[in-house]
């Protein structure tokens, strides 16, 4: 049975996530906040031994957190949650699903082939230290966005980047550019589950300006006592002391109607 989340749930799915990577999981973290965030369900036999988290905008339907107690696999219970969500979002008449995937992660890549999900575009994260620097010129304002599947990466995930939100980011001050083509970008966000961590996304242009924004999030990170600095880019960064290539993702995406 698939069904809503409840919150009674919850031990159940931390028991079966605590080792999801080397390093433990993030559901505990993010639970409460996506119970009331979205749509979370979970997979149950007698007890819940599966999660998905479903994020719906006005063009696409955004998929994340999707776990599955490992005495389960195998059994097709992640393609049934994804196709619950995908139900819900045709339902909806969004178009689009995107999900997030490690580019070494295979049988989750070639569940989301089965799924007819195909590789969108690649990202790479990287993680940046603060510190305080000089030396770099950017500005703060508005540029044009040309490409209509733009995204912007918000709390890891990948929103729409259309003139209403481009609108709304420069008006917050949440768009930085270097170079006179302004064609270096920087979208700045604070994640919505962690303290202290800033997320950029980075559309990078010439070595020169690219380093000169990355310079500016170091010293802005240190000036606003940001513990973590995130950085997500389609590119590959030019090396620059206290920046780390941590993963690459593929993003997926499916046509929904």
């Amino acid at each position: 049975m698939i069904r809503k989340a409840v919150p009674s749930d919850k031990p159940y799915v931390l028991k079966f996530c605590k080792y999801t990577f080397s390093w433990g999981d993030y559901i505990q973290d993010v639970w409460d906040y996506w119970l009331l965030d979205g749509t979370l369900l979970v997979a149950q036999k007698t007890i819940p031994v599966g999660i998905i988290h479903g994020v719906f905008f006005k063009n696409q339907v955004w998929i994340e957190g999707i776990r599955i107690d490992s005495k389960f696999r195998r059994q097709g219970l992640a393609s049934k949650m994804i196709k619950k969500i995908e139900l819900m979002a045709k339902e909806k008449l969004i178009p689009f699903s995107y999900m997030l995937i490690d580019s070494e992660n295979k049988p989750s890549l070639s569940m989301a082939k089965k799924l007819n999900y195909k590789i969108f575009q690649s990202w790479n994260f990287y993680t940046l230290s603060a510190k305080k620097t000089s030396n770099y010129h950017v500005s703060v304002g508005n540029v044009i966005f040309e490409n209509q599947f733009l995204h912007y990466v918000k709390s890891w995930r990948w929103i729409p980047l259309d003139n209403d939100q481009s609108d709304l980011l420069a008006s917050k001050n949440k768009i930085i550019y270097s170079g006179k083509d302004r064609k270096t970008i920087a979208i700045l966000s604070d994640s919505e589950h962690f303290k202290n961590t800033l997320i950029a996304t980075i559309f990078a242009g010439s070595q020169n300006s690219t380093k000169n924004i990355i310079l500016y999030l170091q010293n802005f990170g240190k000036k606003n006592n940001y513990h973590r600095l995130q950085i997500l880019t389609r590119e590959n960064l030019p090396k620059v002391k206290g920046l780390e290539l941590k993963i690459s993702f593929h993003l997926m995406q499916k046509v929904l109607s």
